[in-house]
């Protein structure tokens, strides 16, 4: 047993549980909510606008995972060879691979890394296995003094920081930066393979991800298609959101009008067909998730002013439903 786990209170070391390396990324996810709170039972992290990564070292062999088991090792290998030079040889830990714009973490500019290079993070802020122990049944109090003890954190590798208090501060702050919002967690949770409502989402602003049912023509000097048509999965079927048609740039007109072609069918994939006012639509099959950022949702159930930020390739489709 290393001595981070060694050197927990007595109650702590009996939730230990020896075990294999996980072989899948099983993240536990936050809930949306509107509450605002400070309470001292609950801790309060920045909300990273990047991709959730679980990354898994046994040994020499990393392995970075999206949240739907997505490999991410070829496409990050830099964080890969940081975490294979760490001392600890056996852990498992929970973060969320970022780049930034100034003081801001960017989906958009995460998404531009196949274009150009893109200096990336991996933030830490949980940690599932090491040593050969699930640690996941101890709280999350006792997983952060676990997780500081057995990672040594230098660039790319970071660890997430976090305040025992303000919530409700934290958040005006985070918005006042520009930041995406907050997660709150409850402080005595243990880790669980779903979504959990011991962890909270603040968000400053509306965005999230929708799938992509079709595209109209483009107009004018615009190559390959005009606007995005965009819906969610609601009791199995797919569900008209509206349409986006800013946010891409040259590169992404051409390389996402390619994969929307080869996906063409010739009848809509939405079940509310009726709803959408679009002249001479282009269907495709629901495969590809794109992340959104809008003002609000309408009345309707439409976006408002949304913009494209990038797609997303470690969520399926028919995982994606309207947070509310």
């Amino acid at each position: 047993m290393s001595r981070a786990l060694a050197d927990l209170p007595e109650e702590d070391r009996a939730r230990l549980a020896p075990a294999p390396a996980p072989t899948h990324a099983a993240p536990m996810k936050a809930v949306l909510t509107d509450r605002r709170f400070s309470d001292p039972s609950w801790i309060f992290e920045r909300k990273l606008d990047g991709i959730r990564c679980v990354a898994i070292r046994e040994g020499a062999k990393v392995r970075l995972l999206s949240r739907n088991d997505l490999p991410l090792d070829d496409r990050y290998p830099e964080i890969a060879e940081a975490l294979a030079a760490l001392h600890c040889e056996q852990f498992a830990i929970d973060g969320e691979i970022v780049a930034f714009e100034g003081s801001r973490t960017s989906f958009s500019l995460l998404a531009q890394r196949k274009q150009r290079e893109v200096a990336v993070f991996l933030y830490v802020f949980d940690i599932l296995w090491v040593d050969g122990f699930d640690v996941r049944r101890l709280p999350l109090r006792s997983r952060k003094r676990v997780l500081r003890d057995t990672i040594d954190f230098e660039d790319p590798v970071r660890l997430t920081p976090y305040r025992n208090e303000d919530g409700e501060e934290l958040f005006e702050e985070a918005c006042r930066k520009g930041w995406e919002g907050l997660i709150a967690k409850r402080a005595a949770s243990t880790y669980t393979e779903r979504r959990s409502r011991d962890w909270l989402k603040f968000k400053c602003e509306q965005g999230q991800e929708l799938v992509i049912g079709g595209y109209t023509e483009p107009q004018g000097s615009r190559r390959r298609f005009g606007a995005l048509l965009l819906g969610y999965y609601e009791d199995g079927e797919l569900r008209y959101a509206g349409r986006v048609g800013t946010g891409f740039d040259e590169a992404t007109l051409e390389s996402l009008g390619r994969r929307l072609e080869r996906l063409g069918r010739p009848d809509s994939p939405f079940a509310d067909t009726g709803s959408i006012d679009v002249k001479r639509p282009h269907w495709v099959d629901p495969e590809l998730v794109a992340q959104i950022g809008f003002t609000e949702w309408t009345r309707h159930g439409r976006l408002r002013h949304p913009r494209f930020l990038g797609l997303r390739d470690d969520k399926s489709a028919t995982e994606v439903i309207r947070e509310r």
